[in-house]
Parts: structure tokens; C-alpha cells; sequence
């Protein structure tokens, strides 16, 4: 059958659709991540800590936002741009930034943090403060920073924070807490010590004291307004770059981990790398055991004593214990796992075909075609092979999942490449963090399905395949 009747073949049925089309899908996602993707996306960015620093911690998908009666908050970031006025000073000059946003949840942010980089100054480092405007017309100072100043024999222009931004966890920071107790004392009449402020500070800062509790805050819908004065002595000196994070409740498409990892993310990049382990594994397994089971049932003799027994022997080694011992001395690879996959998967599909040859190479064509002369290897993989391809197909199609499946199982043991994330490794980590008992479900659901959905993608394509292969089922269709 011809590559274009065996496509329309298999377009035919339910089964090859829906597995073509799951296919395509899972190819342009893997194609869309190469393509955007760095390729040590794991060790630049899904390992590095301050890549995922201002996010929040195990925060569910936006979307439950709308399936929840009470909204929780959105994440917000809110970045500096040009200064909306510029007052010259007898000692220099103030620049202020504003930034309006509005905040219309009934939940108080999980956390409050800025960030500042790139600041340079010619002389006297610069002051800089943050302060934020409520809806009920109060405002209150969140940060009163100095810059560090010159080093012992440093010279100018001075350049701060450029490689290592500073990042001050508003949430925990003493002089925010110090700020924010002499704000309700002075516009509320609460006297609040700093240690029970210092759980509070979000709350406080973007609320108003109830009557019946004062450690109870009432949370500020409405227009809130980011301001930023940054006291500069030198026409050149800057601020760069300033981040204020409102810490939400939800985050991204898939949410957050503990470790505040957009797990989105981690789940693309995991596609490419799911469909490379079972598409090698799945070929040169194959392509190992019909060579040695081709050779062993043809030629028969020593040679196939020899493959036989080799084959008994790497099907009764103990796979896991020696997976272990090897990723603890050459440390853990994907590509000793993809060694170890592929080196003991080989046997079973050379004794079964083995066992096939022994038959076919006794019919009238193969006993023929030896009579003319014809080469061993020109019989073997010229005349024998397209015999049992319809079962080398299958099993070739079948073993792909396979392999993504053992590579899940290895990684949810903890034997994965840490460097490169994976479906399993994204589950081991739920699992192991206790995500499962505190109902983080977006962090076990959503590998859980993509390792189901491709190994029905390849279940369908099987069975659609089973008319191509097999001529009595089309024509008993």
C-alpha cells in the first residue's frame, strides 16, 4: 500500500482522526517550545530561584476566579516609566513617579515586595521612597530607602544594584512595620505593637481597622496609587528600574508551585521533551530487536544461541537497582535514562521476533528466492521484514508510550534529570511537598493528563493503523 492510501486508510476511521489530530497538536506545542524556548530553559530559568521570586507561592490558575464566589486577588507588577513631574531642589532635584491601579478584591494581597535595580548617581546617592495613596484619601509610606554610598577608593558615576537587584520583602521589612504603626496611630487611633503589625502589614496596608477588632482590617476596594520620589543631587544620576508586586491569590493558566514556578511553563517545555524520550526510545529499541530477532531466527546456529541467551540474560537484570547505582555515580542525565530504557526494552520483542522468522523463513517464497542466490541480509530484510511489519509497526507505536510512561515513573522516584524538567518531575515534586493533602490539584491534575493524553494519542494512531497493516480488516470493512 502506497504512503497516500494509507493515510486516507487511516483517515477513514474514528480511531486514526482522532489520533492524527492529537498528534499535530502535541507537534505544533513541541515545535511553538523549540522555537521560543531556550534550550537550558531547566537550569536558566525553571532552577533559578530569583527567576520565580516575585510570584506567588502555590497560587491557583486565574480561571478559578471565575468558578469562586469570592474572587481572590490577582497578581500585579507595576513598573516605573517616565517621571509625571520633575521639581528642582536647592540640593538637586525630586523626581515622582505615579502609578495608578485599581484593587477591587475582597482579599488583602498574599505578600508586598519592590525591587530595585540599575540606580546610578555621580555623587551623593540618591534617596529614594515609595509611598501608596488609598481610596479613602490617606496615604501611607511603604519604603524610605537610601542608596548605598561610594566604597573606600571607589570613583563615580556610581553604579548600584545592576547584576543583583535589591529586593526588600515589604511584607517582613522593619521600617515598613514601623511605618505603617505610626500611620494607624495617627489616622485610626490604634496603637499596635510592631510584632503583632508584623503579620499584618499587607492587611493594614490595604485596609481600613474595623471597630470590634483592630487587629481585624477591613479590605479598600477601589483606585489605589503607586508613589514613587526619588531625590537625585547630579543631572545624570537615575533610578533605572523600580518593581512593585502585589502578591495574588492566582496566577497564570496552571497556576504556581510552593516555589512560586509558573508551572504553565514547566508543562510546555515538558511537551518536546515527553515526545523526544518516546519517540528514540520507541526507534532504536525497535530497530534493535528487529535486527537481532531477524538474524537470531534466519540464521539459527550459534548466532542465534548467542542472541538468545544475551537476550535472557538483559531480560532477568534487575533495571531499577541498576538505574540507581549509575545515576548515583555518573549523576542523574536524561540520557542515562534513555540508555538504560533503550539497552533493557530489546529481548522481548527479539524472542517474539525470533519466533515469527522461524515460520516465515520456511514458506515457498523465502525457500525460492534462496535458490536464486540471494544475499542473507537481501532475504532477511528484503523479503522476511515486510512480512511481520505490520507488528513491528504496532509494537513500534506502542513503545513510545511506553517509554514516556517509564520515564514518569523513574522521574516520580526522584531518579530524574533535575536539569530538565518533565511531566514526572513536576508530579514528584507535588507529591513530595504535600500538595496532594493540601488540595493543590492544578499542581498533580495537569501532568497527570498530558502523560494520559499522549499515551492515547498514540493508542488511537495504533488502533487506526490496524486496516493499514492488516488486509483482512479492510476488507472486511
Amino acid at each position: 500500500m502506497r504512503l497516500g492510501e494509507a493515510f486516507r486508510e487511516l483517515w477513514r476511521s474514528g480511531a486514526g482522526k482522532g489520533g492524527l489530530l492529537l498528534l499535530l497538536l502535541l507537534f505544533a506545542g513541541a515545535l511553538y517550545v523549540l522555537a521560543t524556548y531556550p534550550l537550558d530553559f531547566g537550569d536558566r530559568t525553571w532552577s533559578n530561584p530569583n527567576r520565580w521570586v516575585d510570584n506567588p507561592k502555590a497560587a491557583a490558575p486565574i480561571w478559578m476566579n471565575r468558578l469562586n464566589a469570592t474572587p481572590l486577588p490577582e497578581h500585579q507588577i507595576l513598573s516605573i516609566g517616565e517621571p509625571t513631574e520633575t521639581k528642582e531642589a536647592r540640593a538637586g532635584r525630586i523626581e515622582t513617579y505615579r502609578i495608578p491601579f485599581t484593587y477591587n478584591f475582597t482579599e488583602p494581597p498574599t505578600f508586598l515586595a519592590v525591587t530595585l535595580a540599575d540606580v546610578t548617581y555621580k555623587e551623593r546617592p540618591p534617596l529614594i521612597s515609595l509611598s501608596l495613596a488609598r481610596p479613602d484619601g490617606n496615604e501611607v509610606r511603604l519604603l524610605r530607602h537610601a542608596v548605598r554610598g561610594p566604597r573606600e577608593g571607589e570613583t563615580g558615576p556610581f553604579h548600584r544594584y545592576e547584576e543583583d537587584p535589591l529586593r526588600i520583602q515589604l511584607s517582613t521589612d522593619e521600617a515598613t512595620v514601623t511605618a505603617l504603626q505610626e500611620f494607624l496611630a495617627e489616622t485610626f487611633d490604634r496603637q499596635i505593637d510592631e510584632r503583632t503589625l508584623r503579620g499584618l502589614v499587607d492587611r493594614a496596608a490595604f485596609g481600613a481597622p474595623t471597630e470590634d477588632d483592630e487587629l481585624t482590617f477591613t479590605p479598600l476596594t477601589g483606585d489605589y496609587e503607586l508613589v514613587v520620589q526619588a531625590a537625585f543631587r547630579d543631572a545624570d544620576d537615575k533610578l533605572g528600574q523600580l518593581r512593585f508586586v502585589i502578591g495574588g491569590g492566582v496566577y497564570g493558566y496552571m497556576g504556581t508551585d510552593s516555589l512560586g514556578r509558573d508551572l504553565a511553563q514547566g508543562l510546555l517545555f515538558g511537551l518536546p521533551v515527553a515526545l523526544f524520550i518516546g519517540l528514540v526510545v520507541a526507534v532504536v529499541e525497535t530497530a534493535i530487536g528487529v535486527v537481532l530477532g531477524i538474524t537470531s531466527g534466519y540464521l539459527g546456529g550459534r548466532t542465534d544461541l548467542l542472541i538468545q541467551r544475551a537476550a535472557d540474560i538483559v531480560a532477568n537484570v534487575p533495571v531499577l537497582p541498576l538505574l540507581i547505582f549509575m545515576l548515583f555515580v555518573i549523576g542523574p542525565s536524561l540520557f542515562v535514562i534513555l540508555f538504560v530504557l533503550i539497552a533493557f526494552s530489546w529481548p522481548g520483542l527479539t524472542i517474539q521476533i525470533r519466533a515469527m522468522v522461524l515460520h516465515t523463513r520456511t514458506n515457498a517464497l523465502v525457500e525460492a528466492i534462496q535458490s536464486l542466490g540471494s544475499s542473507h541480509s537481501r532475504v532477511m530484510f528484503r523479503h522476511i521484514l515486510p512480512q511481520i511489519a505490520p507488528y513491528v509497526v504496532s509494537r513500534l507505536i506502542f513503545a513510545a508510550p511506553s517509554a514516556i510512561l517509564a520515564e514518569a515513573g523513574l522521574s516520580f522516584l526522584g531518579l530524574g534529570d533535575p536539569s530538565i524538567p518533565t511531566w514526572g518531575q513536576i508530579l514528584e515534586a507535588g507529591f513530595r511537598t504535600g500538595g496532594v493533602y493540601v488540595g493543590y490539584w492544578w499542581w498533580i491534575v495537569p501532568p497527570g493528563l498530558l502523560i494520559v493524553l499522549t499515551a492515547l494519542t498514540f493508542m488511537l494512531l495504533s488502533l487506526g493503523l490496524e486496516p493499514v497493516v492488516n488486509p483482512r480488516l479492510r476488507r472486511s470493512r
